[in-house]
């Protein structure tokens, strides 16, 4: 059985955005440009990346 997995890569700052994006982009493991991680594709995931799409690219 194969897991299901998304990687995300930040490509924009995260200076001057409020802290619930802030938040989200940790929860995803990022923080800084071109920080890089593989991660479970799960519904929760999914809504993360949807509320911070405008600073990541999906993979």
């Amino acid at each position: 059985m194969s897991e299901k997995t998304v990687t995300v890569i930040q490509i924009r700052s995260q200076a001057k955005k409020t802290d619930d994006i802030r938040a989200t982009l940790r929860g995803l493991g990022l923080g800084k440009i071109n920080a890089r991680r593989t991660l479970e594709d799960t519904p929760a995931v999914r809504g993360m990346i949807n509320k911070v799409a405008h600073l990541i690219r999906v993979e």
